[in-house]
């Protein structure tokens, strides 16, 4: 499968470096398939009623360019040729740009479709935002942990060589999602770890990025766990580990 690491947004926050939105674009042969989708053309044409008063935090870059149906079309690819995005979780900044492609088919876990439409408790009605949520078509939900996939986790199939691998604790339903490629995983860990240099400790410490992360969290504890374990996994030759928000982890 041909994997290619997208940067779909980028926000700007008074304090420290820019923050990018990085999404994986997979051509499995039959289609392409997205993980995540930053922000999409409704959220740069009109952020106060999309994004709500959090864009004064986030500072996103209104920058139609960066969103990948553009992306795309400068490439000469219609949007129709995505055939299914899988999301980590539903938040602004990863599920935005849903919209773009009103084709696609939709993935993401019970859980997260739970915290976010049908069952939100007030943490998660301050945390999402309806005016994304009232556009998002009827996803395919993935319920549970999933069956046995590699490295002792477990895991949904979404699609050959696609796992959905539950992973909550930034979110209650959010997951990171596995891609093979050749003889390896790449593993895009959405928002279950923000700073790279917890799986490099060489490189420097993002302080405002482990600030907003422990802000935003939902289980500070499985948040840990999270990182240990994408830690373990950061070192095993055949796993490719990419954070959304830290542009120090590539293909």
């Amino acid at each position: 499968m041909d994997v290619e690491l997208l940067t779909a947004a980028l926000m700007e926050p008074a304090l420290g470096p820019a923050v990018p939105a990085q999404v994986l674009l997979c051509d499995t042969g039959k289609g392409l398939v997205l993980i995540d989708t930053g922000f999409g053309l409704a959220d740069l044409a009109d952020p106060a009623a999309r994004l709500g008063p959090i864009r004064h935090l986030l500072r996103p870059r209104v920058d139609p360019s960066l969103t990948v149906v553009e992306q795309l079309r400068r490439r000469g690819i219609e949007a129709g040729a995505v055939t299914d995005i899988v999301l980590t979780h539903l938040d602004l900044d990863h599920m935005g740009g849903v919209d773009d492609f009103p084709e696609a088919r939709v993935h993401t876990t019970a859980d997260e479709y739970s915290a976010a439409v049908t069952d939100p408790d007030p943490l998660d009605r301050m945390r999402y935002r309806k005016s994304q949520l009232a556009t998002l078509p009827r996803p395919v939900l993935h319920t549970g942990r999933g069956d046995v996939w590699e490295f002792g986790f477990t895991g949904h199939e979404v699609l050959p060589g696609v796992m959905l691998v539950p992973m909550p604790g930034h979110s209650r339903g959010h997951a990171a999602v596995a891609v093979a490629q050749d003889d390896r995983w790449i593993l895009h860990a959405g928002d279950a770890l923000f700073d790279a240099s917890v799986l490099d400790p060489a490189l420097p410490r993002r302080g405002t990025l482990r600030a907003f992360e422990r802000s935003v969290g939902r289980d500070q504890r499985a948040i840990s766990r999270n990182h240990r374990l994408l830690s373990e996994l950061h070192l095993l030759p055949q796993v490719t580990v990419v954070l959304a928000h830290d542009d120090r982890t590539t293909l």
